[in-house]
C-alpha cells in the first residue's frame, strides 16, 4: 500500500479528508446560496432564471459538478466511517459520564445532523436537481425551476422540512467549520478568535437566508 493510501485510510487521513471537502461543500454553499437568493430580487424569476440558466448549462460548471456530486459522497461516506469508529472506540460508557465538560452537545450530534441532512438532501434533489437534470437529458432543455419553488413551497409541510433541515444544517456548520480549520492545522490563539467569529456568522447567514426562501415563497412575499 501506497503512502498515499494508507494517509487516506488512516485515522489523521480521514479526518483531513474530512475537513477538505467539507471546506469545497462550504464554498459551494455560498454560491448556492447566492444564485437562490436571487428570487428576493422580485422580478417574476427573470434574474433567477438567468443565473440559474448559466450554472445549469456553462460547461466548465457542468464538469466542476461532477466533482461536486464527489465532494458531497466523499463528505457523508468519510463522516458515517469516522462516526462508526468513534463509537466502535468507546464500546462501552462511563458510570459516570459528563461529556457537556468537554464539548458541545452538536459537536456529540455530528451524526446525527449529518444524517439529518442527508434525508433533507435526498428530498431536495428529487424536488429540484434530478427532475431538471433528468429534462435536459431527455430534451436539452432546463425545467422553469422558478416556478417549480413556486409551486413546491406551497405545501406547509414541504416549508417545515426545509426549515428543519437548515435547522439541522446551523448546528452542522456552527461545529463543523472551526473543526476543518483545527483539523488543517489552523488552531492558534492569533487566529482562533477570527475563525470562531467567522464560522458562527457563516453558520447563521447561509442557513437563514435558505430558510427564507421557502418562507417567503409561501406566505407571497415573493411571487
Amino acid at each position: 500500500m501506497s503512502w498515499f493510501s494508507q494517509t487516506l485510510t488512516s485515522s489523521i487521513g480521514k479526518k483531513l479528508l474530512m475537513a477538505l471537502t467539507g471546506l469545497f461543500l462550504i464554498v459551494f454553499l455560498v454560491i448556492h446560496a447566492g444564485i437562490n437568493a436571487m428570487i428576493f430580487y422580485n422580478d417574476g424569476g427573470e434574474t433567477f432564471t438567468h443565473w440559474g440558466h448559466f450554472m445549469g448549462t456553462n460547461p466548465i460548471i457542468r464538469t466542476l459538478e461532477i466533482g461536486l456530486v464527489a465532494g458531497f459522497l466523499i463528505h457523508i461516506a468519510d463522516g458515517l466511517i469516522l462516526w462508526k469508529n468513534n463509537r466502535e472506540a468507546r464500546p462501552v460508557r462511563y458510570a459516570v459520564n459528563n461529556p457537556s465538560a468537554n464539548s458541545t452537545w452538536y459537536s456529540r450530534s455530528m451524526g446525527l445532523l449529518g444524517t439529518l441532512l442527508l434525508i433533507f438532501l435526498v428530498i431536495h434533489t428529487a424536488h429540484f436537481w434530478i427532475p431538471n437534470r433528468s429534462n435536459q437529458f431527455a430534451t436539452g432543455e432546463e425545467l422553469n425551476l422558478y416556478q417549480m419553488m413556486l409551486d413546491i413551497f406551497q405545501n406547509e409541510w414541504v416549508v417545515l422540512i426545509y426549515v428543519l433541515g437548515c435547522i439541522s444544517l446551523f448546528w452542522h456548520l456552527l461545529h463543523g467549520f472551526k473543526s476543518a480549520f483545527q483539523t488543517l492545522g489552523a488552531n492558534h490563539v492569533k487566529y482562533n478568535g477570527l475563525i470562531s467569529f467567522v464560522g458562527t456568522a457563516y453558520s447563521i447567514v447561509i442557513p437563514l437566508l435558505f430558510a427564507l426562501m421557502p418562507i417567503a415563497i409561501y406566505l407571497g412575499w415573493v411571487k
